[in-house]
């Protein structure tokens, strides 16, 4: 009897291993899902403090709620359809790395059927307010970043701020930040946690990034609240919530602390005319390395950043600069598992070896110290750009913190700063870049960044592709050449507001050509990933 209940067992442990290897192998989302590499992150937390420790699962508590409150603004209410594919693993999977029904790196199509287009404003405004509508309302607030609009009870349009649109979220996220600021060793830590309790609580967040300048010896950083606007494609008004916790690499930090410094040099030599560079950079912008350990909200949407340039508010940069936050242990993940797999496909062999990791590292980071650069208001009323260019800036300033990353490390090698550089590696490993941040989609900022760059490359021959072998050739005087050709458009268009000429602009040379996308199937069809999502939390880290 005991042999026949074991042989049952077994049948039916074989009978089930069967039937969950056929709803992997049967889902239509399992290829979406596989897309995605996963990424265990971590950090050595023997050189956090006992403290620190303790510090560490009270701000991964603030960063889900951070979550919960962007499921909100992206698409509101996901446990319908959580609930829809409730046995599907792989749709889950797929659901929760893009935030809803849209693929964010296939031009946000939806991939569940029967869903429609993602709305522009994502659920910042009424599914049914039109943008003449909304220029149409009056309310000064209208374009306030930490609000959304809803109708009244008479079905007019009201700006709500985020405290009393998410007030119990909000209230226990902000009470966890005094509670995390309890345990802070770091006076500037302490300060900013203070602060950014309050600061969720009033939507101003002026007096928190000013602390969060000041941080300069804490090793735990806390990246929190509503931050970027690239969720908004209807008007780029309004800020998406994040929460992204980092642990300090205090010796690369050290070696790149002294770029800061050339930061004004650089604003002066810029390539365009005197006008567009009449403003300060601020030398005192801290560059640094982490360890990031974890990811919520916004920033983990889609694309995965591998770098962080705040705070966005040019008050601040006109006060302090900013911070350039690299990423070390995300941004070497996605080198090695998709930049280099991708240029041994389509890049020349003898070009291979300036395909490096310190290169992109250095483009990455130059890519951040580039968004302090250039113009923050428009030349003839003095509005900020961020404004004047609406649903555009994103896109144009991401192009041009592209190209001026570029340009930066360009003259720092002929400056003799950065010594025995080689710009080839920058520029080889730069393009390898646009293969793979462009399997993101057209319909992300960085996305349109990398496609205006290579349309314009290729047309201007820095670019070449034999069409015998599809291998990508890269030279070097004409990439010098277009590159300040390239970074003089971009400055001049968001010095002069030109709005128009942006979406022109962006509609003209922010798309895939049939040549690029054969390409990118190719890429594809090696299956090498396009991201990564992320294996994290408390129990990752050993706490």
């Amino acid at each position: 009897m005991r042999k026949l209940f074991l042989f049952l067992s077994m049948g039916l442990f074989f009978f089930s291993c069967k039937e969950a290897k056929k709803e992997v192998q049967t889902s239509p989302y399992q290829a979406l899902a596989d897309q995605y590499q996963e990424f265990t992150l971590t950090t050595d937390i023997s050189k956090l403090t006992e403290k620190e420790k303790q510090m560490l699962p009270i701000l991964i508590q603030v960063a889900d709620i951070m979550e919960d409150i962007f499921w909100q603004e992206a698409y509101g209410d996901k446990t319908p359809l959580f609930q829809q594919f409730a046995n599907d693993s792989a749709a889950l999977k797929y659901l929760s790395i893009n935030y809803g029904p849209w693929d964010r790196l296939d031009d946000n199509k939806p991939f569940i059927e029967g869903v429609g287009a993602k709305p522009l404003g994502a659920n910042f405004y009424p599914a049914d307010m039109t943008k003449e509508e909304f220029e149409a309302f009056q309310d000064p607030n209208k374009d306030n970043a930490y609000s959304i609009i809803r109708r009244d009870a008479e079905g007019k349009l009201k700006v709500i701020p985020y405290h009393e649109a998410f007030p119990e979220q909000i209230e226990k996220a902000a009470t966890l930040l005094e509670k995390a600021a309890t345990l802070a060793e770091d006076e500037g830590l302490r300060n900013y946690l203070q602060l950014r309790a309050k600061a969720l609580r009033t939507d101003d967040y002026l007096e928190s990034d000013l602390a969060w300048m000041d941080m300069k010896d804490n090793t735990i950083d806390f990246v929190v609240g509503p931050i970027e606007t690239y969720e908004d494609l209807l008007f780029g008004y309004r800020a998406s919530n994040s929460g992204q916790i980092l642990v300090k690499d205090k010796e690369w930090s050290a070696r790149l602390s002294e770029y800061a410094q050339h930061l004004p040099k650089l604003q002066e030599n810029l390539p365009v005319p005197a006008a567009y560079k009449q403003e300060k950079a601020n030398a005192n912008a801290d560059l640094n390395a982490y360890d990031v350990i974890y990811y919520a909200g916004d920033c983990n949407a889609g694309s995965k950043n591998i770098a962080i340039n705040l705070p966005n508010d040019p008050r601040v940069h006109a006060a302090k600069g900013s911070r350039k936050l690299q990423l070390k242990n995300v941004m070497d993940a996605k080198f090695q598992g998709m930049v280099v797999p991708i240029a041994k496909l389509l890049i020349n062999p003898e070009q291979i070896k300036h395909v490096k990791g310190d290169a992109f590292f250095e483009n990455t980071m130059f890519h951040e110290i580039a968004h302090g650069l250039g113009i923050k208001y428009t030349l003839k009323d003095k509005q900020e750009v961020r404004t004047a260019l609406q649903n555009m800036y994103s896109t144009i300033e991401e192009a041009k913190a592209d190209i001026l990353g570029l340009y930066c490390i360009t003259k720092f090698a002929e400056w003799g700063i950065m010594k025995d550089k080689d710009i080839m590696d920058n520029y080889v490993t730069f393009v390898a870049g646009i293969f793979r941040s462009v399997r993101f989609g057209a319909a992300s900022a960085h996305g349109k960044a990398n496609m205006m760059q290579f349309n314009h490359f290729m047309q201007s021959g820095a670019i070449t592709r034999d069409e015998a072998t599809g291998l990508y050739t890269i030279d070097l005087e004409k990439m010098k050449k277009d590159i300040a050709a390239i970074a003089e458009e971009y400055i001049t268009m968001q010095g002069n507001g030109d709005l128009a000429g942006a979406q022109e602009y962006v509609k003209a040379n922010g798309t895939i050509p049939a040549v690029l996308q054969n390409d990118l199937n190719r890429i594809a069809n090696a299956g090498i990933p396009k991201d990564i999502y992320f294996k994290q939390g408390t129990k990752v880290l050993g706490l």
